[in-house]
């Protein structure tokens, strides 16, 4: 009995040794960063084998609500929280939370016509036009006179967009918003929003899906999603009126005034910027990390991790179609670090 009793004990004893020695954290939100959070969990866990983040592609909503009820560890999403969800968050934990931006994406307008194989060119009046409905065919001048010489037809244009809460939809409706004060004043920005028109799909494979099946319709997709499909889209005017296809340069772009103009909360919108090789429809994406970790050990690997995704883990960035972040804002958010208490 004696030696069944130490056995016991000696079990229990490794179980706790082993459970101090291996430590799982757990993460949700923004489906746009996906490829790249799950190519940097999977190689610093190589790097730190006791360390496990778990990660669940939820979109930004879903993240900031599961940040917000205490259930995750941290969240990600591709908009920055409100003041309201801020306050919101502070009140239920009596303390605040931090962004920081990870990467730099796009979103580009993918359509289906069949008859035409130029890639077309979608003025910031047409997208606008198109999806609060004032635009419905393909040959109205707005996208005629973008387009000179492509084959355009009349046939109605088909809207889709995405049905559930997206990072992705609101930098297209944040886009939106700039570039149309109709849409400003109508519609707004947001990862939700009450469209005008369209048909609604979930997810980048919904939108792709119902734009792939649907003759004469356009859709907005995350560019990694676009290039890794082989989905076709198109060129967008920018601020300065140039019509650029979506890039790792124009992207990196758009950030350019970031570096200077950062926000020491890092809350900072950057689609249609200024230049004129600025891709217009760009933005950040953010983990949201709670200013208090009362867990020392989870603390510690976070922010640790946190570290490494701003040096080391920026090599991993352009190889999935994301650009890296500017070398002042990396540099800024490694002294934010110390705010995690």
């Amino acid at each position: 009995m004696k030696k069944m009793a130490l056995l016991a004990l000696l079990g229990l004893s490794l179980g706790a040794f082993l459970g101090a020695e291996n430590l799982a954290i757990n993460a949700a939100g923004a489906t746009f960063p996906y490829p790249i959070y799950s190519k940097w969990f999977d190689v610093y866990h190589t790097a730190q084998p006791t360390i496990q983040i778990n990660y669940q592609s939820i979109g930004s909503g879903g993240g900031i609500r599961q940040l917000t009820a205490g259930t995750v560890d941290f969240g990600a999403s591709d908009m920055p929280m409100n003041d309201d969800q801020i306050k919101e968050f502070q009140t239920k934990n009596g303390f605040s939370v931090l962004h920081f931006p990870t990467v730099l994406g796009a979103v580009v307008p993918t359509y289906n016509l069949p008859q035409v194989s130029a890639d077309l060119k979608f003025s910031e009046k047409a997208l606008a036009g198109i999806y609060l409905g004032t635009i419905t065919k393909w040959n109205d001048p707005e996208i005629v006179n973008a387009n000179p010489g492509v084959p355009l037809p009349k046939d109605d244009v088909v809207v889709i967009h995405r049905s559930d809460g997206s990072g992705t939809t609101f930098i297209w409706t944040d886009f939106l918003s700039k570039a149309s004060p109709e849409w400003k004043s109508k519609v707004g920005s947001g990862t939700s929003v009450n469209w005008p028109v369209g048909l609604g799909g979930k997810g980048n494979e919904g939108v792709s899906g119902l734009v792939k099946q649907t003759p004469d319709s356009i859709g907005y997709v995350e560019l990694i999603y676009a290039l890794q499909n082989n989905i076709p889209f198109g060129y967008v005017q920018n601020a300065d009126g140039k019509f650029l296809k979506a890039s790792l340069a124009g992207v990196t772009a758009a950030a350019a005034g970031a570096s200077k103009n950062m926000p020491d909360d890092f809350r900072i919108s950057i689609t249609d910027a200024p230049g004129a090789t600025a891709y217009p429809i760009s933005s950040f994406t953010w983990l949201l990390v709670p200013q208090q970790i009362k867990d020392p050990a989870k603390r510690d690997a976070i922010k640790g991790f946190l570290k490494w995704m701003l040096t080391d883990g920026q090599q991993y960035n352009e190889g999935l179609s994301y650009a890296k972040l500017p070398k002042a804002v990396a540099d800024k958010e490694l002294k934010a670090i110390s705010r995690i208490q």
